[in-house]
């Protein structure tokens, strides 16, 4: 994966290391390019590793400044998120086995698979922060372009908006 990298050997890690990454000007480049963020200022995290055999549960706190494109203008949106995660790195499945489907309980399912060698924290810490934007970030504009676009909104659009209507023709106005 590209962007934000940090290999962790899987042989040096302790339970109970803490672990802070800050990403550089080029490491948040990359990002603000594979998410499609106007800008990226910012990006760290500060990671408790729990070591289990092969697995690892890497918990922490990520914190981000960054600016995502207006759904409906394209105007810059400003956002800091300051959001907890957690992450089990666990050994990749043996090949030469057929493909099996693997089952994870609730626990696991921010999982990633490590190779045995190293584990990639960087990585985990760029999906962690794509999964915590803003699917839709609107600008304070978007309503009224939305508005002249001919987009309704859910008010409008509801069940309790074609009642409002109804009672409107049913009373004459």
């Amino acid at each position: 994966m590209t962007g934000l990298t940090h290999s962790l050997p899987l042989d040096q890690l302790r339970d109970g290391d803490r672990i802070d990454l800050v990403a550089d000007e080029a490491e948040r480049a990359e990002l603000a390019g594979r998410l499609n963020l106007v800008a990226l200022d910012r990006l760290d995290a500060h990671v408790v590793l729990c070591r289990q055999g092969q697995r690892v549960r890497a918990c922490g706190r990520l914190k981000a400044v960054l600016a995502q494109p207006c759904v409906a203008t394209g105007e810059p949106v400003r956002s800091h998120l300051d959001e907890p995660f957690e992450v089990i790195f666990m050994p990749e499945p043996a090949s030469g086995q057929p493909e099996a489907e693997i089952e994870l309980s609730g626990d696991e399912l921010d999982s990633m698979f490590h190779d045995g060698r190293t584990i990639d924290l960087g990585a985990a810490v760029a999906d962690s922060l794509a999964l915590a934007l803003d699917p839709y970030p609107r600008s304070p504009a978007a309503g009224n372009a939305l508005k002249e676009a001919g987009v309704i909104s859910e008010e409008d659009a509801g069940p309790f908006a074609a009642l409002a209507a109804l009672k409107g023709k049913l009373s004459g106005e």
